[in-house]
């Protein structure tokens, strides 16, 4: 009998297990930030819940069983982080953030939820009472698939800001309703600025993207046939390797594995692009791409500054007078300076049949709308600002010509522009004033110290010098 007892708390106790191991979360269950952060699979591989985000905490998916945390999914991902006092609730609608306004619903049911599941092929589930699909994640990924995954036709993927703000960043990848597979900045979405395509363009509405457990990424159409290969696919999967596919935050799309028993680092396996100044974009507006070392290097414009030294997306700006030509400025004056070697987007809004450098650039300096132009030894094409999609492209004949301003040289050397220095002696303002018929009195300041000077002129006659 004893032994028949010892038995049957043994059962019980794996019964335990087996219902702990299989992750299900009961509706009512709750997380905080800093205890009970996270919802385990069962081999603890993949982790739903908190993780640190700036100077709070944001909720998702990733992977908790390998050194380098990896975050593949988040929830609401441009929310501001939330404090390390929130509580998310799983209730039958869903996920919610309890708030003085009411629930906020990071994830919403599409029918009454019964309970969770966090599995092990890092997919998050909502059930019904019939154990039927109310919510997964794998339907709305954020910027990476994992093995089982699809991205639907319609469907994107978007980039995060960067490796620590996994918030919403400047580049996407859409699988699009004509069956092509394309990437855009988020600022253009035409197809002067896709950068990179399948070029599976008219294979059908209904066309997916997918990642199978062996690295193979590849597209079916809506018969379920494989029309593009986008990696070959057949690497190992036996030996604890695994594999997710990212857009990252500079815009090439990647294939990653991991080999779970050397505790490696992510090794990629396949880019889109070798070339980091292929997206458009990465550099912002009036800024072109310079491969340095195989990095992506933004540069301004020539008399351009950059206006935020931590931000190359956010572009260039003048450093000098805008309307000067409009308003007719007499101190003010523009010249030409070139720009060899790059190309842009080409939204010229007139094109002109030059053959001269020279004429090409009057033409610009004598147009109040000219801003750049570009002139390719037969064409002077006429552009306003700002250019965008900027890099350095050698071997191009087209030359960019850029209007900047400068103020003109003051042809009067014994008056000092304010503000300006010169060596071994002081700063000397004169002014004229009239005071009598006969009498004119200047003003002079020396030093900071004004001194008064009488000059007998004739009347009404401007002070010569």
């Amino acid at each position: 009998m004893a032994c028949m007892a010892c038995l049957l708390l043994a059962l019980a106790f794996v019964a335990a297990e087996a219902q702990q191991m299989q992750s299900n979360i009961s509706r009512g269950s709750s997380l905080t930030p800093t205890t009970n952060s996270t919802w385990l699979s069962r081999s603890g591989l993949y982790a739903f819940g908190f993780y640190r985000q700036g100077n709070g905490y944001a909720v998702g998916i990733f992977l908790a069983g390998i050194l380098e945390k990896t975050v593949v999914w988040t929830a609401n991902r441009d929310d501001p982080p939330v404090s390390k006092n929130a509580t998310l609730l799983f209730t039958g609608d869903g996920l919610a953030l309890p708030t003085a306004e009411g629930q906020n619903y990071l994830v919403k049911s599409s029918g009454s939820a019964s309970y969770a599941s966090m599995l092990d092929s890092g997919n998050f589930v909502l059930y019904n009472s019939g154990r039927e699909i109310v919510w997964q994640s794998f339907d709305h990924p954020t910027d990476t698939l994992l093995p089982g995954q699809r991205l639907l036709a319609g469907d994107k993927l978007f980039s995060a800001k960067s490796e620590a703000d996994h918030s919403t960043g400047i580049f996407l990848l859409n699988m699009q309703h004509d069956g092509n597979l394309v990437q855009y900045p988020v600022d253009g979405t035409g197809s002067a600025s896709a950068f990179y395509a399948s070029s599976t363009l008219g294979a059908g509405e209904n066309v997916t993207l997918n990642l199978g457990a062996d690295g193979h990424l590849y597209l079916l159409n809506k018969t379920g046939s494989n029309i593009r290969n986008i990696t070959d696919g057949g690497l190992p999967t036996d030996e604890g390797k695994f594999y997710l596919m990212r857009i990252d935050a500079d815009g090439i799309f990647r294939l990653y594995s991991h080999d779970l028993k050397k505790d490696a680092i992510w090794s990629v396996v396949w880019e889109s692009s070798k070339d980091k100044c292929v997206p458009k974009g990465l550099c912002g507006l009036n800024s072109y791409c310079v491969l340095s070392d195989l990095k992506a290097e933004c540069r301004c414009l020539p008399r351009f500054e950059s206006v935020n030294q931590g931000n190359p997306a956010s572009g260039c700006e003048r450093n000098f007078v805008a309307d000067a030509c409009k308003n007719r400025n007499e101190n003010f004056t523009y010249t030409m300076e070139e720009l060899e070697s790059t190309t842009w987007e080409d939204v010229s809004y007139m094109s002109l049949r030059l053959s001269e450098k020279g004429a090409c650039k009057q033409g610009c300096l004598e147009d109040c709308d000219c801003e750049a132009a570009f002139f390719d030894g037969t064409n002077c094409r006429k552009r306003r600002l700002p250019l965008r999609y900027g890099r350095r492209a050698n071997g191009t004949s087209t030359i960019a010509l850029i209007k900047v301003g400068v103020p003109k040289p003051d042809t009067d050397r014994r008056i000092v522009q304010p503000g300006s220095k010169k060596k071994g002696r002081p700063d000397i303002l004169i002014i004229c004033l009239s005071f009598t018929a006969f009498i004119h009195f200047v003003v002079v300041l020396r030093d900071s110290v004004v001194e008064t000077q009488c000059l007998g002129i004739y009347k009404n006659e401007c002070c010569e010098w």
